[in-house]
């Protein structure tokens, strides 16, 4: 076995504990990483951009940290990656999901991960592939094209945070950069057999943007997909805290890594199989409702609760998308005052799908402003109703397995499911919902259909991310899923 082999699958826990103790080098770490994604990336198309020079450097640094007495960060040492999407660092390019337009561009900003992982001591290695401007479930885009599934590469990864679902997944890094407007965490987690957690609105400042009040509609986060439970609770302590930058940012020390190990005996679970509106396949919907059964041995009481929505699942998918269409809009017409006008010359290089929206929204009056706040007012209501009484509602995440990748660069998401219409862009993802509320979710491996992950959704009570934390823990425990990365590990490379 190659060093490279030998740490692909490590924890970032076990690796920057390893770091702190010299018992592995991060110079040596990085060199492993980097040949893991040479000679793997080609058949996922998960890294879009590479700055190994600059990566090197680092290690060089954080080696050099390791006998000078300084004071090590939590993630000293550890590789990590950036999305290529609203996520930025100085001088690396940002084609916000692939616009081909936008292919030499570059945002002067740091994100908040690049910013708080590096303070952390983590080594950015390069940025991960995403669909154009995040707006859809699928990672695919006419600049790089899709993001393939490790656990079967004609199959996508989901979206938006597809590649680097596909690259920690298939053991290039330990944990990678995700964001969330509709579900971008959990998606691609729940395709891709990981562990994908969105903190409570508010938890994890938001500061890469121009609008210190456009991460509200819908709620917009950043955080990590992971292979452990252990390393998002990690991850969320070097996220998490006040910035000032951020007027929604919430200004409290909470630490998460302890969350792990607390028992969830006596705790009340709801358990929706639907979601109170959406079509599930049954197959994911069976490996769900055994999957559930965990928390019993756990010493949870479950209790199946229905979910009363006044609108369908197609009402609910569209008003997702008209909530997302003005961050769209601001982003565009930003580009435009700098001098390229996507949506003029450059119309060619959105989907139509996503040109059908944009238009939309330049149409909308403040009364569908309004009356689409309405509706999402009821959704939040619904699911608080459900969680007076119970510590989470679980759910499935996605109501469909991974689909194939297409050939054009826009690939979508199923049409119907369970004979049922839906939208192909986000209304077999059952994670929208939560970025109109803000609660705290995650998605959990629950299982898998002859060979394809398949996730469970825990959502937890509004900043009661611990209470997640502690229910995915005591998972993991009872139904450990790290076995599965095996089949990564050996899929062909041709």
């Amino acid at each position: 076995m190659t060093v490279s082999e030998e740490l692909a699958y490590g924890t970032a826990t076990d690796l920057a504990a390893r770091i702190r103790r010299r018992d592995l080098s991060p110079v040596e770490l990085l060199d492993a990483v980097i040949a893991r994604i040479e000679a793997r990336n080609p058949t996922l198309n998960a890294f879009v951009f590479t700055a190994f020079d600059e990566a090197r450097d680092q290690a060089k640094r954080a080696e050099r940290a390791l006998t000078s007495g300084v004071e090590l960060g939590p993630l000293h040492g550890v590789p990590t990656a950036l999305k290529d999407l609203f996520d930025f660092k100085p001088g690396w390019p940002a084609t916000f999901g692939g616009v081909r337009a936008l292919r030499d561009f570059t945002v002067p900003a740091h994100c908040t991960y690049a910013e708080r992982m590096e303070a952390a001591g983590a080594i950015l290695v390069g940025k991960t592939n995403s669909p154009v401007m995040g707006f859809r479930g699928t990672c695919d885009n006419y600049l790089f094209g899709p993001s393939r599934n490790p656990f079967d590469t004609t199959k996508n990864t989901g979206g938006s945070s597809g590649g680097s679902a596909a690259a920690v997944a298939d053991g290039l890094l330990p944990l990678s950069e995700a964001t969330d407007g509709g579900g971008s965490v959990r998606i691609p987690a729940s395709w891709c057999g990981l562990y994908g957690f969105k903190a409570s609105f508010g938890r994890v400042p938001y500061t890469a943007r121009p609008d210190a009040f456009g991460s509200l509609n819908p709620f917009l986060y950043e955080g990590a997909v992971t292979r452990t439970v252990d390393d998002s609770a990690l991850a969320l302590d070097v996220l998490a805290g006040y910035d000032d930058r951020d007027p929604f940012s919430l200004d409290d020390a909470a630490t998460f890594s302890g969350s792990t190990r607390r028992s969830i005996r006596g705790w009340r679970i709801a358990y929706s199989p639907d979601f109170g509106a959406f079509p599930v396949d049954r197959r994911v919907a069976a490996v769900v409702q055994s999957a559930v059964q965990a928390f019993e041995e756990a010493g949870a009481v479950v209790e199946e609760v229905e979910i009363r929505f006044d609108h369908d699942q197609r009402e609910l998918s569209d008003l997702w998308c008209r909530l997302i269409t003005p961050l769209n809009i601001e982003g565009l017409e930003g580009i435009k005052g700098q001098g390229l006008d996507l949506l003029g010359e450059h119309r060619e290089d959105f989907p139509p799908e996503y040109l059908h929206w944009i238009d939309e929204g330049y149409r909308m009056s403040a009364q569908d402003v309004l009356s689409d706040q309405r509706m999402r007012t009821h959704v939040y209501d619904q699911i608080q109703r459900v969680l007076r009484t119970h510590h989470l509602l679980v759910t499935p995440t996605l109501g469909a397995l991974p689909v194939d990748n297409a050939a054009d660069g826009n690939t979508v998401g199923p049409r119907s499911i369970e004979g049922v219409e839906v939208d192909p862009l986000i209304g077999w993802c059952l994670t929208y919902l939560l970025n109109f509320t803000g609660h705290p979710a995650a998605s959990i491996p629950a299982g898998d259909v002859d060979g394809l992950p398949v996730g469970m959704q825990l959502i937890g009570r509004r900043y009661g991310d611990a209470d997640v934390l502690a229910a995915s823990g005591a998972f993991e425990r009872l139904r450990p899923w790290q076995d599965a990365y095996a089949r990564c590990a050996a899929r062909p490379l041709d």
